[in-house]
C-alpha cells in the first residue's frame, strides 16, 4: 500500500497501551489524546477517518455521525459494549474486538483481589505506612482460604480460568450462567441468587454487555450476606454500584475487590472511608503477554479489513 493510499485511523486511547503502535502499522494514526486543538481535527480531517480504535469503557470522541468515511471500529480488547456497535453494525460498519486474548492475565488479577479482600492484605498495608503496626498485629482474624466458598458467575474463558486458579486453595466451587455446559467442570447453581446464597466469595467474570447490565444487584448482594466477599473483573456496570456502596457502609457485605468500575475513572470520593474495599484502575489485561496478543490481533483486523479479506473476530451478532 503506498504511503498515501494508507487509511486515516483515529485512536481514542492514549498510545501507552500501544492501540497507536499496533494501528501505525497499516494505517496513518492520530492520537486523539495528543491533539492540541480536538476540534480543528474533527473540522477538518473527522470525515476522512475510516477506522477508529477505542476500548469500550470510553466514549467516543465525536456522534458517528462526524465520521462519514467510518468503515471499522475496532476495539482494543475483547469489550464492545457500547451504543455505537449496535449502530455501526446496523450502519454496515464493521466491528472487530480482542476475545481471547487477556483472559488469563485478568483471572491472576481476580485471584489478587480474591487474596487480598479476604485476608486484609490493603488493610495491613495502610497499617505500617501509617505507623499502626505494634507488637501483635492489631488486625482481625479473617477467613481461610481453604475453607470458602467461591462461585463464578460467568463460565467463560476469564470464568474457567479463575476457577482454575482457585480449585488448589482447596474450597468448594461453583458457578452460574444462563447457559447450561455440559463440559463444566463444576456444579452449576439453579440461579444467580442461589449461587449467592451459597457462596461466601463471588467473583464475577460475566460478559459486559446490555444483558447483563446490573445483573448484580441489591438482592443478589443480600444473598451474598454480611460475610460474603464479592470480586468483579467482568465490566463496572454489571454491578449495581450504588448498591454496593451503600452495602459496602452498612456493613451487609464484608469486603470487595474491584479492578473495574461504572463509570472508568470511579470518582475516589465514593470509595472514601470503605476500608473493606480493595481497588485497581482495570489493569487486569495490562500485562505484557496480553498487549503484546492485542496489538498483533488489531494490526490484524485492520489489514485484513483494507484488504478487503474476512476478519479475524468480529464481534458477534
Amino acid at each position: 500500500m503506498r504511503a498515501e493510499d494508507r487509511p486515516l485511523a483515529l485512536v481514542t486511547v492514549p498510545d501507552a497501551i500501544g492501540a497507536g503502535t499496533a494501528a501505525a502499522r497499516v494505517c496513518d494514526v492520530v492520537v486523539w489524546p495528543d491533539l492540541a486543538d480536538p476540534a480543528a481535527f474533527l473540522a477538518e480531517r473527522a470525515a476522512s477517518v475510516r477506522a477508529i480504535v477505542t476500548v469500550s469503557t470510553l466514549p467516543l470522541p465525536a456522534d458517528l455521525d462526524r465520521f462519514p468515511a467510518l468503515e471499522l471500529l475496532a476495539f482494543f480488547g475483547a469489550g464492545y459494549a457500547m451504543a455505537e456497535t449496535e449502530r455501526c453494525l446496523q450502519r454496515g460498519i464493521a466491528v472487530t474486538h480482542g476475545p481471547g486474548i487477556n483472559h488469563l492475565d485478568v483471572a491472576d488479577v481476580a485471584v489478587g483481589l480474591v487474596i487480598a479482600a479476604v485476608r486484609g492484605l490493603a488493610a495491613g498495608d495502610r497499617l505500617i505506612r501509617a505507623g499502626g503496626w505494634r507488637g501483635l498485629v492489631p488486625l482481625p482474624m479473617t477467613p481461610s482460604l481453604r475453607d470458602l466458598r467461591y462461585g463464578i458467575v460467568g463460565l467463560g474463558a476469564i470464568g474457567t480460568a479463575v476457577a482454575e486458579r482457585l480449585a488448589p486453595f482447596g474450597g468448594a466451587i461453583a458457578w452460574w450462567g444462563p447457559t447450561v455446559r455440559s463440559d463444566a467442570r463444576w456444579p452449576r447453581a439453579a440461579s444467580l441468587i442461589e449461587l449467592a446464597r451459597t457462596s461466601d466469595v463471588l467473583v464475577v467474570a460475566a460478559r459486559g454487555d446490555e444483558g447483563t447490565r446490573g445483573l448484580i444487584d441489591a438482592a443478589v448482594l443480600a444473598a451474598l450476606g454480611p460475610a460474603g466477599y464479592l470480586v468483579n473483573v467482568s465490566r463496572g456496570f454489571v454491578v449495581d454500584e450504588p448498591a454496593l456502596v451503600s452495602a459496602l457502609r452498612e456493613g451487609r457485605l464484608a469486603g470487595v475487590g474491584l479492578d473495574v468500575f461504572d463509570p472508568e475513572p470511579t470518582d475516589p470520593a465514593r470509595w472514601a472511608g470503605i476500608e473493606t474495599a480493595v481497588l485497581s484502575p482495570h489493569l487486569g489485561g495490562a500485562a505484557s503477554a496480553s498487549t503484546a496478543g492485542a496489538q498483533a490481533l488489531l494490526t490484524e483486523n485492520l489489514r485484513r479489513h483494507f484488504a478487503g479479506e474476512a476478519l479475524l473476530t468480529p464481534v458477534p451478532r
